[in-house]
């Protein structure tokens, strides 16, 4: 690959265009860099810059995992089958990363991506008996594909696919798309519609696109896989997954309905419905640009939404529900419906983050709404319903935990909220920063840490906003009007005085700076807690318990998939030749006899986010 490729920047996106007007989009869409864009200026005009300074990614114990965080992070990647961890998706832009320091305005955050259509409806995707099926493909062969498009256009219409076996490399599965049920490479091009694809095996993905130019357009569709690692749309390498109203409904662990590993691509979804049921596997784990339309999502055991380095997530009109029960190691305490953080596993690079969400409802059963750690980040919410029905519950919690090295792996945040409500605390650890921009009529009910100072916080609160107190409360700057807070018989500490009710105020937003240090902090979240790689994995962590050992060279040799690149965004090169394994072949027309004799169907029992589901 050119060196001018892969300082590229992909990104997947789900947007509520019709599957037309993606593919016409598809041509002209820019691979912006998710870097450094935006730090934000709050109404006040005090402007907000983050600095990250770059540095290179450690190699995970597992390699590089893109079943990462989907357990809490699909970071783990390769191996998440063992632990997933959530992960995150490329960075939107809102601080500046590489050493350099970059402002933005808050306005310019909380405009809607790719034009996400206000009001539109959300559309769930069709039942698996909706679906007339008049042809059946199935492989049963470890490693390899029912359906390939290696360098060719293929279409297939009201066709049923079932894929089972195992892959016998985390790597090759998650990376190179080895095992997946449907896989297109080398720039060919899938043309899928009216799709039952069920798969059940390790590493066994749905619809897997590797590889820039690839091309998969997949519409009216139902996807269900079963085993661990396995999600049901992957786009790693730069490819491209163009997807219309679908159903996905993945149960194994480590495996996320919208999967991005290594080098990304440029995924768009409109409307559908995505649900995942298994421990690290969000609906969402994010190592690219992910952009949803218009669509409904669940998780019933992990976090909704995983979001892992300098990457984004936008939900334009998305109703999110997100019940975190389980956890994939005990890097954390806490549960939570948004995961954003870096595990160092190599899979994303280092930087500034971006979680948006335009419209639509984010509903949280258990723990907290949003948890930052070991990364920067923007948060921008507009007139989105953000329910926690969980009473114990916070709305934002900035700390430190399992990731990065002690003392500089907190949350750094700018948070601007347009024309929103926030109900809930607000707790900023002492190696975590917070600017929150209230703007557009927003309002803030509640405290930011109310057991006492901790780390620095900013406010600054716009003309026609406000923030009621639920308790007294600890920040260190604040811009705001004579009446834009309510102390409601709390007392709100800024800096060393108080403030006094009815007062205008004027302060200075914090400028971040990520240290190169909070990296290398051990393999992410999913990991097992003995120490031992996710099943099929490279060993674990180094004797010292966070630095892991080099990983092993396979017999590939360098450059193949045995070894990795540490940018976070470019997959080491492919081996030469063809994809492993045989295509599946119609029902009916051969034998599947001997390949179904040497499947191994035993599958994993790891989780793919290594870090989101901490």
């Amino acid at each position: 690959m050119k060196a001018a490729e892969l300082k590229k920047k992909y990104r997947i996106v789900i947007t509520g265009m019709t599957l037309a007007a993606m593919l016409a989009a598809t041509t002209a869409c820019s691979q912006a860099s998710t870097g450094a864009s935006s730090g934000t200026n709050g109404a006040g005009g005090a402007a907000v810059s983050s600095t990250a300074e770059n540095t290179t990614a450690a190699s995970d114990a597992y390699g590089s995992d893109t079943d990462e965080a989907e357990s809490g992070a699909e970071t783990d990647g390769q191996d998440e089958s063992a632990t997933d961890s959530t992960g995150g998706a490329s960075a939107a832009a809102a601080g500046a990363t590489d050493g350099s320091a970059a402002a933005g305005t808050a306005a310019d955050n909380t405009e809607a991506v790719d034009g996400a259509a206000a009001g539109a409806e959300v559309t769930p995707g069709p039942a698996k008996d909706s679906i007339t099926v008049s042809e059946t493909i199935e492989n049963a062969e470890n490693g390899a594909h029912a359906i390939t498009a290696d360098g060719e256009e293929l279409s297939y219409a009201n066709t049923a696919v079932t894929k089972t076996g195992d892959s016998d490399s985390g790597d090759e599965a998650d990376f190179y798309g080895d095992n997946a049920a449907i896989f297109a490479t080398n720039g060919g091009t899938l043309n899928l519609t009216d799709m039952v694809i069920e798969t059940n095996g390790t590493h066994a993905n749905g619809v897997f696109s590797y590889g820039e130019g690839t091309t998969v357009n997949i519409s009216d569709s139902y996807i269900s896989t079963s085993g661990n690692c396995s999600g049901g749309l992957m786009t790693t390498g730069g490819g491209t997954m163009n997807a219309e109203n679908l159903t996905i409904e993945t149960s194994g662990n480590s495996s996320a309905a919208i999967r991005s590993d290594r080098g990304g691509g440029t995924v768009t979804v409109t409307g559908g419905t995505y649900t995942t049921s298994g421990t690290g596997s969000p609906v969402i784990y994010s190592t690219a640009d992910i952009t949803v339309n218009n669509a409904q999502m669940e998780s019933t055991a992990s976090q909704g939404v995983v979001v892992e380095g300098k990457n984004s997530v936008t939900l334009n009109n998305v109703d999110l529900t997100a019940d975190n029960n389980t956890k994939n190691s005990d890097k954390s305490d806490y549960y939570q419906a948004v995961m954003i953080y870096q595990s160092m596993s190599g899979d994303a690079a280092e930087g500034t983050s971006s979680f948006t969400m335009n419209g639509g409802s984010l509903t949280n059963q258990n723990g907290d709404i949003f948890f930052v750690n070991n990364t920067s980040t923007t948060i921008d919410l507009r007139n989105a319903e953000i329910v926690n029905n969980d009473a114990d519950g916070i709305f934002l919690r900035a700390e430190a935990a399992g990731w990065g090295s002690e003392g500089s792996n907190g949350g750094h945040i700018s948070l601007t909220a347009a024309d929103q409500e926030i109900n809930g605390d607000m707790v900023v650890d002492e190696v975590s920063e917070l600017n929150l921009y209230l703007t557009e009529n927003s309002t803030f009910t509640g405290a930011i840490n109310s057991d006492g100072a901790a780390g620095n916080v900013y406010v600054e609160i716009e003309d026609g906003s406000k923030w009621v107190l639920t308790g007294d409360s600890y920040i260190t700057s604040l811009t705001c009007g004579a009446d834009a807070i309510d102390l409601n018989g709390y007392t709100l500490h800024v800096g060393d005085e108080t403030y006094e009710e009815g007062t205008a105020s004027t302060g200075e937003a914090i400028q971040f700076t990520v240290s190169s240090s909070s990296g290398n902090g051990g393999a992410p979240d999913g990991a097992a807690p003995d120490g031992n790689a996710p099943d099929g994995g490279p060993g674990g962590q180094g004797p010292d318990g966070s630095t892991p050992p080099a990983k092993p060279d396979r017999e590939s040799g360098a450059g193949g998939p045995g070894s990795q690149t540490t940018d976070g965004k470019t997959p080491p090169a492919k081996p030469s030749g063809k994809p492993s394994g045989k295509p599946g072949s119609k029902s009916g027309s051969v034998d599947q006899a001997e390949a179904a004799e040497n499947a191994d169907t035993t599958g994993g029992t790891g989780t793919e986010d290594s870090g989101a589901n901490e």
